[in-house]
């Protein structure tokens, strides 16, 4: 159980990551603070100690203190997008087992993403229609390619991101993805 005078760990980060989930999914985030044995109290806390670790003067670079608080990456990898060469690190979220919390670091080690992946060899849902994208059921990168063409647009945040769609029947849906796995589809607007 987390405490303000432990080191933060990565019970902690889990917490960190419901915290932001929970403007979309409070049911969804309920059940799974629960499933941690933590209250609503821990998990705030967690995620004032996060903020404050993200804005201390004396912070570590991001990617450092992913390790710091994660400990070894279980993966990593270096990656070619487009012209640019990255590493991407990897570690394990017991609270979502098919995933791995994914930071990509460029030169010098800057943090270029950071956001919930499919785990290496864990099968991705199937993702046909509007019913098979429920909330937590896949990562932006499974729903982008399941409904392609995908065009990213402008997060509310920034650890979120949206995708416009068209489902079948060619209808426009925006995805929110918060952390990277997917909270809510609306129908968009047409222009």
């Amino acid at each position: 159980m987390p405490r303000s005078g432990s080191p933060f760990g990565p019970l902690d980060f889990q917490l960190v990551l419901l915290r932001r989930m929970a403007d979309h999914q409070p049911g969804l985030v309920e059940d799974a603070r629960r499933e941690l044995g933590v209250t609503l109290a821990e998990m705030r806390e967690a995620n004032r100690r996060w903020q404050a670790m993200v804005r201390s003067p004396r912070s570590r670079g991001a990617a450092q203190r992913y390790r710091s608080v994660l400990g070894v990456p279980s993966a990593t990898a270096r990656r070619k997008i487009g012209d640019l060469v990255c590493d991407a690190l990897q570690w394990p979220v017991p609270l979502w087992p098919g995933l791995r919390f994914e930071v990509l670091t460029g030169p010098g080690g800057a943090v270029w993403n950071e956001w919930l992946v499919r785990a290496p060899g864990a099968a991705a849902p199937p993702l046909h229609t509007a019913d098979d994208l429920r909330p937590w059921s896949c990562t932006v990168d499974e729903a982008a390619r399941a409904f392609a063409p995908a065009r990213p647009m402008e997060g509310t945040a920034p650890t979120r991101w949206r995708l416009a769609l068209t489902l079948p029947g060619g209808h426009p849906a925006v995805a929110e993805f918060t952390w990277g796995l997917l909270q809510d589809v609306q129908p968009a607007d047409r222009p």
